[in-house]
């Protein structure tokens, strides 16, 4: 596996976190485990046997991560969080098991999560002062207008 792979996040973001097997080929799922973790104790994810096995998944992931269940065999061992948090940010270890030969691969990936960036400030009083005054009922048109352009580039990608 690789080392030291950097990743970043803002919160409230999905991260990728990625980790595939060298060489790439077919992997026998149902005779493998995968340990996601940080550090030592801390259990990201768990897949053993051709499926997830999460009941000694830390509390503080559960329901936010996933792995790529299709592109697996093919040696995507990559985990997927969502909803990052600024307490997610740690080493990640990757670690790919065969039971058959007792392989063990491993590789590390350090995520980086930091608080979402500001778009935009709001105007101070004194720019307040330099707006045209309108009539009450522009205002909320403007608004409409304005949330409706921001949604609709968001919302293709996240096709």
């Amino acid at each position: 596996g690789q080392q030291g792979t950097m990743c970043h996040a803002f919160v409230g973001e999905t991260v990728v976190l990625p980790c595939t097997t060298a060489p790439p080929g077919e992997l026998t799922l149902s005779k493998s485990m995968l340990y996601w973790q940080i550090g030592t104790k801390m259990l990201v994810h768990f897949f053993r046997n051709g499926q997830d096995s999460l009941e000694d998944q830390d509390e503080k992931f559960h329901g936010r991560t996933s792995l790529f269940l299709d592109q697996m065999k093919h040696g995507n061992l990559s985990l997927k969080i969502s909803n990052v948090q600024l307490g997610d940010e740690a080493e990640y270890s990757c670690i790919y098991r065969q039971v058959e030969n007792h392989q063990t691969n491993k590789s590390t990936v350090k995520l980086n999560v930091s608080a979402p960036p500001r778009i935009e400030k709001p105007p101070s009083p004194s720019e307040q002062n330099q707006i045209p005054s309108r009539s009450p009922l522009d205002v909320p048109c403007l608004c409409h207008a304005l949330s409706f352009l921001l949604l609709v580039p968001l919302g293709l990608w996240h096709l």
